[in-house]
């Protein structure tokens, strides 16, 4: 399971053409793979977000990427951060996944959530329907998902999706964990102790303590080992040789991309010193490990290996 994951979430770099584009993104996934990480994630979006860029920006699909990524690396595990459930039937995202896995030679690994980004859904033609909706969506999805993983026919009669006999071959090589994303207390940690083998938490540091008490009454309500679930947490991260070259290159990134303002608050900007005491008072938290992004300079070759030089040792297996 992901204790350190490193994230791909922008394809908008300075001076890097179209026809340069994945060659930047290989880039960052094999340095990720030398430098300790364990698994690489790019985000499951056909827009850029509000808080990395405009709209309008650069997105390549996950699957198509990932696959591309499975041929110039040999380690990594790869996943969506997360799988928009909205996006895909789930009988469509079981064949996909797998194909991922046999192509990877069984590195996949399902990253999933409810959907939220109603402009993509408004724009593409993708349902977005209520809250309720969407988590009663997911959970059908997953019921379906899942069987067709384990190597079993699925079959569902819901109010959101029907199959019959749904098969997958070829199987997974392996087993494919899954990776449900978010925080809600209600809805998401019940779905990751009843179907989940990791939860990707993303809240504030000091919500996780009380994150981690709901998972663990989630657990117990459903008779499930607590211990069986890895948790990691989503951030974000600069780093560079020495703090006064972290702190220019995220300046310079805000600059370029000033809807990320709001990232100065929750992004880990400094020299490797700083960004490893930043991420170890985080695992003092109880989480298992972390996945990581770094959009103002994931880019430049070596930042990626450097950070995950700089944190492998904090969340080695």
């Amino acid at each position: 399971m992901t204790l350190l994951g490193y994230q791909i979430p922008n394809f908008t770099y300075p001076r890097v053409a179209p026809d340069r584009l994945f060659a930047v993104v290989r880039q960052q996934a094999v340095e990720a793979e030398g430098s300790g990480f364990d698994t690489v994630l790019v985000m499951d979006h056909f827009y850029q977000l509000a808080g990395l860029g405009r709209p309008e920006q650069e997105m390549i699909e996950c699957y198509t990427l990932l696959s591309a990524l499975a041929q110039h690396t040999s380690r990594v595990r790869l996943s969506a951060l997360v799988t928009g459930n909205t996006y895909r039937h789930p009988s469509l995202l079981a064949k996909t996944v797998t194909a991922l896995d046999v192509v990877s030679g069984g590195r996949a690994q399902l990253g999933i959530g409810a959907g939220w980004f109603e402009l993509e859904h408004q724009s593409l033609g993708f349902e977005f329907g209520t809250f309720t909706d969407r988590f009663e969506k997911l959970e059908e999805s997953l019921r379906i998902v899942l069987p067709m993983l384990r190597g079993e026919q699925s079959t569902l009669s819901g109010k959101w999706y029907q199959v019959q006999d749904a098969m997958n071959h070829p199987a997974p090589l392996g087993r494919i964990p899954v990776m449900i994303g978010g925080g809600g207390e209600r809805k998401t940690l019940r779905l990751v102790a009843q179907y989940a083998d990791e939860s990707n938490l993303i809240c504030g540091p000091a919500e996780i303590p009380r994150k981690l008490e709901v998972l663990a009454g989630h657990c117990a309500n459903l008779g499930r080992d607590r211990s069986e679930i890895t948790v990691s947490y989503q951030t974000s991260a600069c780093i560079a040789p020495t703090h006064e070259q972290a702190v220019a290159e995220f300046e310079d990134y805000l600059s370029r991309q000033p809807q990320a303002q709001a990232r100065r608050a929750t992004t880990f900007v400094g020299s490797p010193d700083e960004v490893a005491e930043k991420y170890s008072r985080l695992r003092d938290t109880g989480i298992d490990g972390v996945t990581v992004n770094a959009p103002p300079n994931g880019h430049v070759e070596g930042r990626v290996a450097l950070l995950g030089e700089t944190l492998a040792p904090l969340f080695a297996r």
